[in-house]
């Protein structure tokens, strides 16, 4: 099995988090993750941890996650997102997490594995490849 986005590093949101072991997601999530591709940002591991049930559960996972490469929030990845804010005008709405996670990946050149539409409106403006996690590719 491929991974996703072949050879693309890909920060991943919480939407695409939660659905790693759904049936239709894990082989090519296993194969993303054993092709050392899958990175985390602050964001999205807040966002994860805040979800976990108990002590055990969240050390269990930010194990996980701060084992992975990570993509953090600078100052310049702020800007970015405000900037992208202005453009975006009419989209306004979108959750503040998904302006910054998507900031952090551009300003590395990473793409951003989701299952949330959002990330496909901010790449048009960020310039990072948005990847489903449903897409067959």
């Amino acid at each position: 099995m491929r991974p996703y986005a072949t050879g693309l590093p890909l920060v991943i949101d919480t939407s695409a988090w939660v659905r790693q072991r759904e049936p239709a997601v894990l082989p090519r999530w296993q194969a993303t993750v054993e092709a050392g591709l899958l990175v985390a940002c602050p964001v999205s591991t807040l966002e994860i941890l805040t979800s976990t049930r108990d002590e055990q559960e969240y050390a269990l996972v930010a194990g996980e996650l701060l084992r992975l490469r990570q993509a953090p929030v600078t100052t310049s990845a702020c800007a970015a997102a405000l900037q992208a804010a202005r453009e975006l005008r009419g989209s306004r709405r979108l959750p503040a997490a998904d302006y910054l996670l998507a900031a952090a990946a551009a300003e590395r050149g990473f793409g951003v594995l989701h299952e949330d539409a959002h990330f496909d409106t901010l790449a048009q403006v960020l310039g990072f490849q948005s990847v489903r996690l449903s897409d067959a590719d």
